[in-house]
């Protein structure tokens, strides 16, 4: 059967949202719930079909066609193949590097409008940003190095009449620019004000994983972008809602990002005990499974 709607998605063309949406939703599926055993030979299958991922890149490519100065308020077909497409790029990127799958086409994806999507939104639909934000979560992790994806509109390295500090980490940073990290994180805490919670999920899990890749590429910029002071006032405004507590999933994975590096001028040690007080007084059993799995990290990190 996953042969069969490979083979049939790479029969259509980026406008058959009716028939390529569940198709690709189907595909996504396949690789997510199933055995260790069949998902490896199910990423097999996937990247072996040239037709498929042919139609991947076409798909990818519409992001940036597809871009009307008013979008409606409800998530178009158009949109939801969007969703679909990023969803099982970021998945088969994820999977590819897992099992070493061989690849027989490789996909090639402009970095610049890939964070321009999400710096500049565009009146995207929450649901397309939080897509790409996870196809941009799975290139961070693997350092822009997949062997299934080409990156393009990557930055080149300084002229020599740029400031000397700036030409040395964006050389560190590459293909990232210092300007394109500052842009982004300003732009995540600013989806974060939104408080809406899948976003919210996908934001901190961005930043989580972009801040771990500066680290690796350049500590000092990486604890020069944790310890920016809009994160305190950030995480306040998140707390200005109806529920103040810390115990919020959102919340405790800033502060377990916060205290992971050592940010002290935005989470105090005062705080960190106030969490802490807060989860001996909480009933464990009773919390959702998001929040659950966010104190376990946050008290682990501590």
């Amino acid at each position: 059967l996953l042969f069969s709607v490979c083979n049939l998605c790479g029969k259509c063309r980026p406008k058959d949202t009716d028939l390529l949406q569940p198709s690709l939703n189907f595909l996504y599926w396949s690789l997510h719930q199933t055995t260790p055993c069949s998902q490896q030979r199910a990423v097999a299958v996937l990247l072996s079909n040239v037709s498929l991922l042919e139609l991947l890149q076409k798909v990818l490519e519409c992001t940036w066609l597809w871009s009307p100065p008013s979008r409606p308020a409800y998530l178009s077909s158009e949109d939801a193949l969007l969703c679909s497409g990023w969803l099982l790029v970021a998945s088969l990127l994820l999977y590819q590097h897992r099992y070493n799958t061989e690849v027989h086409q490789t996909l090639s994806v402009d970095l610049t409008e890939v964070l321009n999507a999400v710096i500049f939104r565009n009146k995207k639909p929450i649901l397309l940003l939080v897509s790409i934000m996870q196809f941009l979560r799975a290139v961070l992790r693997q350092n822009f190095s997949s062997s299934l994806l080409v990156i393009v509109g990557q930055n080149t390295a300084p002229s020599a009449t740029e400031p000397q500090p700036s030409s040395l980490q964006d050389t560190a940073l590459q293909p990232l620019a210092m300007q394109q990290v500052f842009s982004l994180v300003v732009s995540l805490q600013n989806l974060l004000v939104h408080k809406d919670l899948l976003l919210s999920q996908a934001v901190v899990a961005c930043l989580e994983t972009l801040v771990e890749y500066l680290y690796v590429k350049n500590q000092d910029v990486a604890l020069h972008v944790a310890s920016q002071p809009w994160h305190r006032f950030l995480l306040f405004t998140l707390l200005s809602g109806g529920q103040k507590s810390f115990l919020q999933p959102e919340v405790l994975r800033l502060v377990t990002l916060f205290v992971r590096y050592q940010s002290s001028n935005i989470i105090s040690q005062k705080e960190i005990s106030q969490i802490i007080q807060e989860a001996a007084e909480a009933n464990i059993a009773e919390l959702p499974e998001a929040t659950s799995h966010a104190l376990h990290l946050f008290l682990s990190q501590v």
